[in-house]
Formats: C-alpha cells, structure tokens, sequence
C-alpha cells in the first residue's frame, strides 16, 4: 500500500500567500509516501515545503512555474499501474474528457493525473481513471468566475485499485469524499511484460 498526495495549482505567492490553515494540519509528515503535484507551485519555498511532507516528490511545470526545470509530463509506475501526469496545457478545451482520454491512450497510462481547471474531478472513462485534484489553495481562475473551492486528494494505491479521497473546504471546515477505481483485466490474448508494457502473444498460449 502507498499512500499519494495529489496536489497542485496552489499559485503561491502569485495568487495567494499560503495552503488554508486546516490543509496543513492534515499534511504532516510520515503518514504520505509519495507527492505527485500537476505544477504551478510556483516558488521554491513552496516546493522546499511539499518535500518535508514526503521523501518523493514528482512535479510537472505549470505555466507559472519558476523552475522551468520541471518537466511537462511524466510516467510513474505503481506496482502494476501506469501513472501519467500533466499540467493540463495540453488539454484543449480545458478537462475535456474526450481529450484526456487520448492523452491517456498516447501516454499508455492507467491513470492520468492533470491540473489546471482549478476544480476537483474523478472519473472513469474508457477503463482508465483521471483526476484532477483541483487548486490547494482554492486560487482564483480565468475559467470560473470567483475563486475555486480548495482541494486536494489523497491516494491510497493497493494493486489494480486506488481508493481516492478528496478533501474539500466547505464553508471553513473540511469535507472528505471517496472515489475507488480498479483497473480492469487485461485482454486473456494479452500479457504483462517483464518492463511492465503489455505485448500481444499468440492464440493458444
């Protein structure tokens, strides 16, 4: 079991000062293995805190993003799952589903974490999961009007299943929701290979 943090759009100190007081009571150190974060942290000092929070930290650049060291995509591999993740640049128009899923498919991934919206989502779409974990900072967005509701999500990785939580502050207090998803059985004519692709093998194997 690893449990993944997913984080991002938290425009510090560009569109805001700081994660609400009541995130940060909940993301201590120790409990999270695993930071995967879909970019505009923005500042050093905010990507210095997310990594006293766990010893792994994966980052994809947002379009605010100091460090342009930060690459644009990424591939994680969790045990027999693929995790790809993304700002959401690339998605036109902006979390469109139809556009994630081709994305998904031309990543080869199982998963598909993105960003940008500024809005939490979780779905299953075409056998694969995407999320969104939405602004941690509930940062104002052109694509809305007003700001977003803060949020982030939790991931608890078991196998082919993630069970996500996603926490919410709701008028001042934090509201949690869960998501599962469990990645479907591969074809029977198909088989996982020793690098963790999948190769088709002859009828009668």
């Amino acid at each position: 079991m690893v449990l993944v943090l997913v984080i991002g759009d938290l425009h510090i100190p560009t569109l805001t000062h700081d994660l609400p007081a009541k995130f940060k009571k909940l993301l201590v150190p120790g409990k999270i293995g695993q930071i995967i974060c879909t970019g505009n942290v923005c500042d050093k000092e905010t990507y210095d805190y997310l990594r006293t929070i766990a010893p792994e930290v994966h980052v994809v650049r947002g379009e605010f993003d100091e460090n342009t060291h930060f690459p644009l995509s990424l591939s994680i591999p969790h045990q027999s799952l693929r995790i790809g993740v993304v700002h959401g640049q690339q998605i036109v128009p902006a979390g469109d589903a139809d556009m994630l899923a081709a994305l998904a498919r031309q990543m080869d991934v199982d998963v598909l974490i993105s960003g940008g919206t500024h809005r939490f989502e979780a779905f299953e779409f075409e056998g694969r999961f995407f999320v969104n974990p939405g602004s941690a900072t509930g940062a104002w967005s052109g694509l809305w009007n007003g700001d977003a509701t803060p949020s982030f999500a939790l991931m608890d990785v078991q196998g082919p299943v993630i069970v996500t939580y996603v926490y919410q502050l709701v008028d001042g207090e934090v509201k949690v929701d869960k998501v599962e998803y469990r990645r479907p059985d591969p074809p029977k004519d198909s088989v996982e290979t020793a690098g963790g692709g999948r190769s088709e093998v002859p009828a009668g194997w």
